[in-house]
C-alpha cells in the first residue's frame, strides 16, 4: 500500500566543490514533491541520518573508492528510514531500513536502485535508531573489518587509535579490549580522553590538543605500537610511525586532518619506519566487506547486549541543521557519532 497524503521533500544538493571547510554557498537546498513509489520499488521516509568525514572526500571530483557526487545532485550520506510504500517483495510499509537515502526527507528506490546502495531492512530489536547508525552501523563495520581483518590484533598487543572519541573510533578500541589488547586512544580535548578511559574502558588516552604526543605514546607504549588504527593522518600518523613494534599492522581508514586541504597531502616524513620494524601499512574501505556485514552486526549486537560495548551518539535536530552539523566533523566540535536526526520522534514507532 503507498500512502498518498501529500508531502514535500526537502533536499541538500551540491551547489559546487567546496575549497577547504564547506560554506553555506557549496550548497543548494531545495524542495520537491515526494515522488511516487517506483514500480516494483519502495518509498522510504528519511528518519536519520548518519554524518561522516568521508562524505567531505565525495564532494571532490577525483578519482577515489567511489564516484564523487555530482554538482546538483542530492548529497550522498548513508541512513536510517520507514517504508511507506512499497511494491517490492522484500519491503513492507512500517519496515525499518538502512542504506544510502541522501540528505533528503524522502527517497525513492526502484528495485535495481535498492539493490545498488544496500538497502535492507533492520531489526530495531538489536539496538537503538542511533546504535544502528554508530556500532550497528557503517562506523562500526568499519572498525570490525579494519581492526580484525586488516589489524589482525592478537592478545596482548598494544593498539592505538586515533579520533577515539568518534563513531570509528570508540568501536575500535572497544573492540580492542574485548580481544585481549592493551588499548590507548588519541582524541582531542580532556573531556573526551577522560570518557574513552572511564566509561569505554581505554587503558590510556593521549590528548593531542595538551602538546607532546611522541611523549605520550613513549609512556604509554612502552614496548612499541603493535597496530596503529589511523583516522586522522597528518603528523599523528607520523608520531606513531616513529613508535611502531616490529612486525606492527597500521590501518589506514581516513585522514580527517587532511580533507579540507588547500594544499597538497601531507604524506607521512616517518615513512621508513616501515621497513626498519618489517612493518605494513595497508587502506581499507568498508564497502569490500558488505557481504560479512551480518556476521559483524551479530557479535557487536551481543556485545551491546551483554554491556561489553558501549554506543554514544551526538544528535543534531533537523535536516535544515545538515550544512553547519556536517562541519562539526572537522572542528572536532562532535562527542561520539555525529548523527542528524530528520524526522520528528513519533516517525520512530510507526
Amino acid at each position: 500500500m503507498t500512502d498518498t497524503s501529500p508531502r514535500s521533500n526537502r533536499q541538500f544538493r551540491l551547489a559546487r566543490r567546496p575549497v577547504g571547510v564547506p560554506t553555506p554557498a557549496d550548497w543548494q537546498e531545495t524542495t520537491e514533491p515526494v515522488p511516487p513509489v517506483p514500480a516494483g520499488g519502495v518509498l522510504v521516509q528519511t528518519l536519520a541520518l548518519s554524518l561522516d568525514p568521508a562524505m567531505r572526500g565525495w564532494m571532490n571530483e577525483g578519482k577515489s573508492y567511489i564516484a564523487p557526487v555530482a554538482l546538483g545532485e542530492v548529497m550522498r550520506a548513508g541512513g536510517i528510514g520507514r517504508v511507506i510504500g512499497s511494491e517490492h517483495p522484500d519491503f513492507a510499509a512500517g519496515d525499518r531500513v538502512t542504506g544510502v537515502l541522501g540528505v533528503q526527507e524522502y527517497a525513492a528506490f526502484t528495485a535495481a536502485q535498492a539493490r545498488q546502495t544496500g538497502l535492507a531492512r533492520i531489526d530495531m530489536r538489536l539496538g537503538s535508531l542511533g546504535q544502528w547508525l554508530n556500532v550497528l552501523g557503517m562506523p562500526g563495520m568499519t572498525a570490525y573489518f579494519g581492526l580484525l581483518d586488516v589489524g589482525q590484533p592478537r592478545t596482548g598487543d598494544t593498539v592505538v587509535v586515533s579520533g577515539a572519541a568518534g563513531a570509528v573510533g570508540q568501536t575500535v578500541g572497544q573492540l580492542a579490549k574485548i580481544k585481549g589488547c592493551r588499548v590507548v586512544g588519541i582524541a582531542g580535548g580532556r573531556a573526551k580522553c577522560d570518557w574513552v578511559v572511564n566509561e569505554l574502558g581505554f587503558d590510556a588516552c593521549i590528548d593531542y590538543k595538551a602538546g607532546n604526543v611522541r611523549a605520550a605514546l613513549k609512556e604509554h607504549c612502552p614496548r612499541g605500537v603493535d597496530v596503529y588504527f589511523d583516522n586522522v593522518g597528518g603528523d599523528i600518523l607520523d608520531e606513531v610511525l616513529a613508535r611502531l613494534a616490529m612486525h606492527a599492522r597500521i590501518v589506514l581508514c581516513g585522514a580527517i586532518s587532511q580533507y579540507n586541504n588547500t594544499t597538497p597531502v601531507q604524506g607521512p616524513r616517518n615513512y621508513l619506519s616501515l621497513l626498519v620494524h618489517r612493518a605494513r601499512m595497508q587502506g581499507m574501505v568498508v564497502f569490500d566487506y558488505t557481504d560479512r556485514f551480518p556476521q559483524a552486526i551479530a557479535e557487536l549486537a551481543g556485545y551491546l547486549r551483554d554491556g561489553r560495548m558501549k554506543s554514544r551518539e551526538d544528535v543534531v535536530q533537523g535536516i535544515g541543521q545538515f550544512p553547519e552539523a556536517l562541519n562539526r566533523l572537522f572542528t572536532g566540535a562532535n562527542f561520539g557519532k555525529l548523527v542528524l536526526q530528520v524526522a520528528r520522534d513519533d516517525a520512530l514507532t510507526g
